[in-house]
């Protein structure tokens, strides 16, 4: 699997790709491409700031000898008036790369702040917050880095890198027992065995995957279940799984939930209904 820089780099190229096509014919139009210039960024709203360094990277990826000062860094309380950045490059540059940046942080910031929103919720509580597969197409890795910054945990990233039974595939495999079962010995045979989770719609269910799933099912998922049943099921599991509470979960919930003693508990929300933070990439006139 490519590394961080290598997906990033990979995500700045098409978006670049997408955005300039055969040129940004607005700015070669009326600026003389050997004119460099100033800009900063400035902050518009109060939040958590994110996408500082993937800034910085969009910038360099343009043209590497560009001068970027930070005056604040990624996870950092952010309050309206203040600035993040300073960048000094080749105008084009600067007007190339503008919407690009303002559109990863705007973004990134904006579901960091509702990131850290939950997790205050959570202070002092043994459960932790993961993220899920409800993204943006071809963006996931830029909205769970900033799920990472707010203080989430990131669950797994995509299909390859960790087995999830969902209701499907449980249905379609013929049931909880035979799905564990293959997926068990399918991981047997792979060279790095993936762990597997394992989603639970009742009690029954819980009780089976303790029954046929030990030394096999790493996670039981304990789905759109209230505190109440999570308490039940906490108490059939007697702590020889991970438990993570999914399903429904907002920030009025989110402590009921948290009460109960679950490892985890999962909100697709983090992302898909967090709102973007206002910023401006503004020139710097000497």
């Amino acid at each position: 699997m490519e590394s961080f820089d290598e997906q990033l780099h990979h995500l700045i190229t098409e978006a670049l790709r997408e955005d300039v096509g055969d040129g940004d014919h607005s700015t070669l139009s009326c600026i003389p491409p050997d004119k460099k210039g100033k800009a900063v960024l400035k902050i518009k709203q109060d939040g958590i700031l994110a996408g500082m360094a993937v800034a910085e990277k969009i910038f360099t990826y343009q043209e590497p000898s560009i001068v970027f000062t930070a005056f604040k860094k990624d996870g950092d309380h952010m309050v309206s008036g203040e600035k993040a950045f300073e960048v000094e490059a080749p105008i084009h540059t600067i007007l190339t790369c503008e919407r690009l940046v303002l559109n990863c942080m705007q973004r990134m910031s904006g579901i960091a702040t509702l990131t850290h929103e939950y997790t205050e919720k959570l202070r002092g509580c043994h459960t932790r917050l993961l993220d899920t597969r409800k993204t943006t197409p071809n963006f996931r890795l830029l909205e769970k880095e900033a799920v990472r910054i707010g203080g989430g945990t990131n669950h797994r990233f995509g299909l390859y890198d960790m087995i999830m039974l969902k209701d499907n595939h449980i249905d379609y495999a013929g049931g909880l027992e035979p799905a564990i079962h293959a997926a068990f010995l399918y991981t047997q045979k792979r060279a790095h065995p993936l762990k597997i989770e394992v989603e639970t719609r009742s009690l029954a269910d819980v009780r089976t995957v303790c029954a046929v799933g030990k030394g096999k099912v790493f996670r039981i998922m304990l789905d759109n279940f209230t505190p109440g049943l999570i308490v039940e099921a906490l108490q059939m599991i007697n702590g020889c799984f991970e438990t993570e509470a999914s399903g429904g979960i907002n920030l009025d919930t989110i402590t009921a939930y948290a009460a109960t003693g679950v490892d985890y508990v999962s909100v697709g929300g983090l992302i898909h209904q967090a709102q973007s933070v206002d910023l401006s990439l503004k020139a710097v006139l000497v």
